[in-house]
């Protein structure tokens, strides 16, 4: 797909590139401070967040271990069955490191909150979340991020890793899908 065919499936840019990028310059100078001395692994969940993630990590001036976990609680679509399955875990032990857990977005924080969870009942000595992307409207649960991104309104985005039916990851700037483009579906939780 060309880049004027991937422009004629969005209605607005939401996000900027240089938007995107003096957050997460921020956002790391913030992390390499808070996470000095320390083990820190960060950890994102495949596919939504490794641009978030390669993002961040380049930025971060601490030694930091790169992770990956590949969830699912959607099938195709933009509906999630609100069930977690594992399709790939960690390859290492968290016990007694601090995890920063790197989210693409935020929908309703089920997921998220299941991953959270699940690090500190693997004994991870602290577990925190950094979320480029936050839907607070469309919460169902509580889930406490120690590095805020932006807050969107609940409209079905796309870009900088986010995707609709494995499209659209490749944009560099965070956009709002056309209606058109998934119309057939429901409009559900995004990740």
């Amino acid at each position: 797909m060309r880049i004027a065919d991937i422009q004629s499936h969005i209605d607005h840019e939401l996000l900027t590139k240089n938007q995107i990028q003096d957050l997460i310059r921020k956002t790391a100078a913030q992390i390499s401070r808070d996470y000095a001395g320390r083990d820190l692994l960060m950890l994102a969940v495949l596919k939504g967040a490794v641009n978030t993630l390669a993002a961040l990590s380049q930025e971060v001036s601490i030694p930091a271990q790169l992770e990956f976990m590949s969830l699912s609680s959607y099938g195709s679509g933009t509906t999630s069955s609100g069930s977690i399955t594992v399709r790939q875990d960690l390859d290492c032990d968290v016990r007694g490191r601090h995890i920063l857990i790197v989210e693409d977005i935020i929908d309703s924080g089920r997921t998220l909150r299941w991953l959270v969870d699940e690090m500190k009942s693997r004994g991870a000595a602290s577990v925190e979340v950094f979320a480029l992307l936050d839907k607070v409207c469309r919460h169902e649960v509580q889930v406490d991020v120690k590095y805020p991104g932006f807050v969107i309104p609940d409209e079905f985005v796309v870009g900088f890793g986010l995707d609709y039916d494995e499209r659209y990851r490749n944009l560099d700037s965070i956009a709002v899908l056309k209606p058109c483009e998934y119309q057939d579906e429901d409009q559900g939780e995004q990740s």
